[in-house]
């Protein structure tokens, strides 16, 4: 007799390898698009990229987006879009972007979302339509993507807090960025951080609030805001912070 459960085994995890899609949820499992946290915005990424906002097909990224559509939300720096499908769930009939600059990362939101979407069809719904994730970097080219004036909401969730003072100059909130930001934001527009870094929260609302163009929300308007409660554990850092007690430090800002 030939003892072939281990060769089953072997070869089970062979196809599990060239498959990463989970056969119980039909979503990509996150392990096999694992990367290092922190990533050098200011390196040479070779991003393919728009010269202008006019030149950026979003038909290939949302197959409904009609002419005259735009998109409204941007997720900078999205993770692996616990939050970016929130958002999509939440308000159906906004377009929300998902950007970030790390490989395979985004290539995992890029999937999730094509898997959503499929099990969405499946079942006779049209979900997941209105999100769609970007690999790039938004401290460089933003301006490249949106028009003056587009963006209704920005969120800058859990962002690399860039601990060594030499590395202050990477962070996604500094001055000569939030003049791009408020360039891409419509009057109004918000725009949300959250960290567990009590010490970038602390830089963040300190240039938020030396730059002319934004103002803080009260405490009472960001607890009114029905986006709030999301903020602490849609993503999966956030998430992650709960099940390790750890702190939420959130400010919102005004597009003035």
């Amino acid at each position: 007799m030939v003892a072939t459960g281990g060769r089953d085994q072997e070869k089970n995890q062979e196809l599990d390898v060239l498959n990463p899609t989970s056969a119980v949820t039909g979503l990509p499992q996150k392990r096999y698009y694992r990367q290092r946290a922190h990533s050098n915005p200011i390196a040479d990424h070779s991003f393919d990229y728009p010269a202008r906002p006019e030149d950026m097909d979003w038909r290939s990224l949302y197959p409904n987006i009609q002419p005259g559509d735009q998109v409204s939300f941007a997720d900078i720096g999205c993770g692996y879009g616990g939050f970016l499908i929130t958002l999509g769930e939440m308000f159906p009939e906004t377009f929300s972007i998902g950007m970030e600059i790390r490989v395979k990362v985004s290539d995992y939101v890029v999937d999730r979302i094509a898997a959503l979407r499929q099990k969405s069809l499946s079942t006779g719904e049209c979900a997941y339509q209105n999100v769609a994730c970007l690999r790039t970097n938004a401290m460089k080219y933003l301006p490249n993507y949106f028009t003056k004036g587009q963006l209704e909401k920005m969120f800058f969730l859990y962002p690399d807090p860039h601990f060594k003072r030499a590395k202050h100059k990477w962070r996604i909130i500094n001055q000569a960025l939030l003049s791009e930001y408020a360039y891409v934001l419509r009057r109004g527009g918000l725009v949300y951080t959250m960290t567990d870094v009590e010490d970038l929260h602390k830089w963040i609302v300190a240039h938020m609030e030396e730059h002319p163009l934004y103002e803080r929300l009260t405490e009472e308007e960001s607890k009114s805001d029905p986006i709030t409660p999301k903020l602490y554990q849609s993503s999966e850092e956030g998430a992650k912070v709960v099940r390790n007690n750890g702190d939420h430090f959130l400010a919102i800002f005004r597009r003035l």
